[in-house]
């Protein structure tokens, strides 16, 4: 089981802060004191014994989760059976350590620090995704309803979101259009290595996936789809013009707008039902 972040009292750390605020309107009334909630950012460390280590900016929880997926996503590992062992450590789980079979693989020097607005996939080389070289298979297709209906279901499991307006969600699902984990983080990336995370250390095989996200689709989100073997990733925003191209050379059907009853397919539309032969 993922160990979960702790607080100053030994209980679960929250992924949100109280805070006092002050609102004001454009109506012309006196400001209103009041206390909301405020998502939780934080510092987390990924140390791969005998390798490197990662800095990690993400929402406190499912520490264990986000250093598998990240591991995965980032190409460090090719599938579970790479990590010999995973473990939070300290109080507050503010690092996990990963033992890996082949630590070897890693470049050395990164120690780099993925804030909660970036990944760590743009400053590494894109070649080997807009080359083709990484791509994914092609066993994935779901109708167009399904992907719009399933959108709307995250829409309703985003909690953090509810209470912040600051979190993000991923979610994978297979061809039956069942959700098969779900993540909320402060970080797009961080949302997704969660959800992945999860499902690589349950054993539950990633390759032929389909990946739902809450916001835009940047060249970061697809490479990791890419690296993990996702299939189909849809968004509820927009792609950018190198998540296109990449999508388009890794064979991965890319999917924006994905909300009320439309989506706009950007690449491979032969993975949606109503729009493949």
């Amino acid at each position: 089981m993922a160990a979960r972040a702790e607080g100053p009292g030994g209980g679960p750390a929250s992924p949100v802060r109280p805070v006092e605020a002050l609102r004001l309107s454009s109506g012309g009334t006196a400001p209103l004191a009041e206390r909301t909630e405020v998502l939780v950012e934080r510092i987390v460390t990924v140390e791969v014994e005998y390798a490197d280590r990662y800095v990690l900016s993400c929402t406190p929880g499912d520490e264990e989760p986000l250093a598998a997926g990240f591991a995965l996503s980032e190409g460090l590992i090719s599938g579970r059976d790479d990590i010999l062992h995973i473990g939070a450590r300290g109080d507050d789980a503010s690092s996990v350590l990963l033992r890996l079979r082949d630590p070897a693989r890693i470049a050395p020097g990164r120690n780099l620090l993925a804030t909660s607005s970036c990944g760590l996939c743009g400053v590494r080389n894109i070649l080997p995704f807009l080359s083709g070289e990484v791509s994914c298979g092609r066993t994935l297709r779901v109708g167009a309803p399904r992907l719009l209906a399933l959108a709307r279901e995250m829409r309703s499991r985003q909690l953090l979101f509810a209470r912040t307006g600051a979190a993000h969600a991923a979610a994978l699902f297979r061809a039956q259009g069942e959700f098969l984990s779900v993540a909320e983080d402060i970080g797009r990336h961080n949302a997704l290595d969660k959800a992945i995370g999860r499902l690589l250390l349950s054993g539950e095989p990633i390759p032929g996936c389909g990946a739902l996200l809450s916001g835009r689709e940047s060249f970061e989100i697809v490479a990791k789809a890419a690296r993990a073997g996702i299939e189909i990733v849809a968004g509820v925003s927009a792609p950018s013009s190198l998540a296109v191209d990449v999508a388009q050379r890794c064979g991965i059907t890319l999917c924006g707008f994905v909300r009320e009853d439309r989506l706009t397919i950007y690449a491979h539309p032969e993975r949606i039902l109503e729009a493949g032969p």
